[in-house]
This record gives structure tokens, sequence and C-alpha cells, in this order.
């Protein structure tokens, strides 16, 4: 190996060593960044979804929107400082997962506020707000299997083990894992 490809190895290792260390940090504290942003705009009554969020609970029985959205901001603002401080981090992803999961409702009661000229491929702003909501639903995911009983998961997977490791992505390097 010549001195500079191994210096770029060198270089190129301990890069994804760090990388490995702080982006599931990373990704935590801008979720949780998010879910209180998100959630204190709501308690403030200054909220952009005032009445995307209030036309899509409006069908529910005892729903009031001028309760229901700043109670809604206050769980959110609670649920990303929890998952900020790493408190309860399984029962606080799953209530994300499910929250966020609850987002898509708008593209079923207000299909017409979702989707342009009722084509589901072809989504208002709406519509994206809402369906970028997978993004953060992968993203919580992720941060759920990277844990186990509220600890960074161990490597004691199949890789670990001794099996096969996943085949190499283009350029030769494995897969994040």
């Amino acid at each position: 190996m010549t001195t500079i490809s191994h210096l770029h190895s060198r270089a190129d290792r301990r890069v994804f060593e760090f990388l490995r260390r702080v982006s599931p940090w990373l990704l935590r504290a801008s979720l949780a960044l998010t879910f209180i942003w998100f959630g204190a705009l709501k308690v403030a009554g200054t909220t952009p979804v005032t009445a995307l969020v209030a036309d899509t609970v409006a069908w529910v029985p005892g729903i009031d929107a001028g309760w229901f959205i700043p109670a809604l901001g206050a769980f959110e603002v609670l649920l990303g400082a929890a998952l900020l401080l790493g408190r309860a981090p399984r029962l606080v992803l799953a209530t994300l997962v499910a929250h966020l999961t609850g987002t898509f409702l708008v593209l079923i009661v207000q299909p017409a506020v979702a989707f342009q000229n009722g084509n589901p491929l072809l989504l208002t702003t709406e519509g994206e707000f809402v369906v970028k909501n997978l993004v953060l639903i992968s993203s919580l995911l992720m941060l759920a299997v990277q844990r186990q009983g509220g600890r960074p998961a161990s490597r004691s997977g199949p890789i670990a083990r001794g099996t096969s490791p996943p085949p190499p992505c283009d350029g030769g390097e494995r897969p994040l894992r």
C-alpha cells in the first residue's frame, strides 16, 4: 500500500469511527429539537398548522382545537425534552412513532388538502409536510434499534457472531450498521 493510500485509509477509518460515535447523538438531538420547536409553536398559538390539525381531528367527538392544539404542543415539547435527555427511551420513541403515524390521517380525512386534483402522486405543501414524516419515523426507528434496554446496542448481532457480513456497497465500503 502506498503511503498516500495508507494515510487516506487511516483518515477514512478515523472519520468513520468519529461519525459512528456522534451520529446517533446528533440524530437524537436534532429530532428532539424539532419536536420541542414545533410543540412550542403550538403552545404559543403561532404554529402554521393550526387549521390543518383542527380540521383533521374535527370528526373526533369532544376534541376542540382551542385546547387540543396547545395540549398536543405541550405533549410534543415533553416528548422532545425526554428524547433529548434520554429519559424512558423505549416509551418516548414508541410514542413519537405513534404520534407521527397519526399525522397520516390528513391524507385520509382531508385528501383535497393533501393532494393536487385528487392525485395521490401530486402532493400539496400540506401533503409534503405529512409525507416527510416517513423520514422522521425512520429516524426514530433507527434510534430505537441503536438502543437496547436504554443503552446503546451491543455488537452481538449476526455480524459480530461470525456470520458473513453484508455485501460491500459500491466502491468497496461496507454499509453502515
